[in-house]
């Protein structure tokens, strides 16, 4: 079978189309839109980006495509959306902010609050490539807050951080 090791740029006709959640991959059997059985075998996970390509030990390349799933389509203008931006990323919930509106998985729960700042939600099936994280992942998995001295008093003593590795 062949094995895609790397990813890279390059412009191929071979696609995958995936998920958000499914973009996130270290090593997996997996299959092409067109049909073709490939290993995906990186050195650590990695958060696959719409355009990116993985390019295969034969030489040939596979571009990756951001599938379209459910999501729920959050709008407001102004200072309004930009409040309710903050409310999503104070969450730690995976958003793509676009120029009018934000987009991000459904959550029945986070929508009702949204609603009630002031958004209008409606539901669409659109690909989702929300923003990276600002500590230069890719993800925004929830974290510990553990560096805060009030739950942690010995939090500065080296040795004590913790490092998160989701695979």
């Amino acid at each position: 079978m062949k094995r895609a090791t790397s990813v890279g740029a390059t412009d191929t006709e071979n696609t995958i189309s995936l998920t958000y959640a499914a973009r996130y991959l270290r090593r997996r059997a997996l299959e092409t839109d067109q049909g073709e059985s490939f290993l995906l075998d990186l050195a650590e996970p990695t958060d696959l980006r719409h355009g990116q390509a993985l390019l295969l030990d034969d030489g040939s390349a596979i571009r990756v495509v951001a599938a379209p799933e459910p999501l729920a389509e959050v709008r407001a203008t102004g200072q309004t959306l930009a409040r309710l931006a903050w409310h999503v990323g104070n969450r730690h919930t995976p958003c793509e902010v676009r120029e009018d509106r934000l987009l991000i998985q459904r959550d029945h729960v986070l929508e009702d609050m949204l609603k009630g700042l002031g958004a209008e939600v409606a539901h669409i099936e659109a690909p989702f490539q929300p923003e990276g994280g600002a500590y230069g992942h890719g993800r925004t998995h929830g974290h510990s807050h553990s560096h805060d001295p009030h739950e942690d008093p010995n939090a500065h003593i080296e040795g004590r951080l913790h490092h998160h590795h989701h695979d």
